[in-house]
């Protein structure tokens, strides 16, 4: 995700497949980064996506129980409102995609197009 540092990511990506609210402990025993990570680590990145409204903590007893602010779909779909921004011409960048997406994309974005009933 766009703002995001690798590590950043792979703790999102534990908030997402967890579904639940979870404490540091858990968020740890869970990342698989291929390193050795100390606990106030894991602690430091979740408060920095807290504080980048990437997740929402409450508290339980001593500890903050931690949940992503939006789910992964709305992540990416600000990630892609950010590249689009950034791009220069929307437009251009949104036929290229659209020719060059599959027939299940296309059909999904069909879908999203019409008119509610």
């Amino acid at each position: 995700m766009r703002g995001l540092g690798e590590l950043e990511r792979a703790v999102m990506d534990v908030l997402w497949e967890t579904g639940c609210p979870v404490k540091v402990r858990d968020v740890l025993d869970r990342l698989d980064t291929g390193k050795d990570l100390a606990y106030t680590t894991v602690m430091t990145v979740l408060d920095n996506l807290h504080r980048k409204d990437w997740a929402v903590r409450e508290r339980a007893g001593k500890a903050y129980l931690y949940r992503p602010s939006i789910s992964r779909a709305e992540a990416a779909a600000r990630s892609l409102r950010e590249v689009l921004a950034e791009s220069g011409d929307a437009e251009a960048v949104l036929l290229h995609f659209a020719r060059s997406a599959s027939a299940e994309e296309s059909e999904a974005l069909r879908q999203g197009l019409r008119p509610p009933r």
